[in-house]
C-alpha cells in the first residue's frame, strides 16, 4: 500500500506492466534521495557558517614589473 502511494507520488506510471513501472519508481526514488541528501548537506553547511564571527583580511602587494607589459611608443595612437 505504501509503495503504491509513493510510486504515484513520484509521477505517472511509466509502463503498463507493474514490474517495469516499479523499476522506474525505484530509479526515481534514488534520484529523489540524492537530491534530498545534497540539499541536507547544503543546509547543514549554511547553518554551520551562519553566525561565524571571523575577520577576513586581504593583502594586496603591488610590484613594478621589471619588463614593460606593452611596448607602445609615445604618439602611436594620434
Amino acid at each position: 500500500m505504501v509503495w503504491r502511494l509513493w510510486a504515484k507520488a513520484l509521477g505517472e506510471k511509466a509502463h503498463k506492466r507493474d514490474q517495469v513501472a516499479d523499476k522506474v519508481a525505484v530509479i526515481r526514488t534514488v534520484i529523489f534521495s540524492t537530491y534530498l541528501i545534497t540539499n541536507c548537506f547544503i543546509i547543514a553547511g549554511v547553518i554551520r557558517q551562519w553566525n561565524k564571527q571571523t575577520n577576513v583580511y586581504v593583502e594586496i602587494h603591488e610590484a613594478k614589473p621589471s619588463v614593460p607589459l606593452f611596448n607602445i611608443k609615445p604618439g602611436a595612437f594620434e
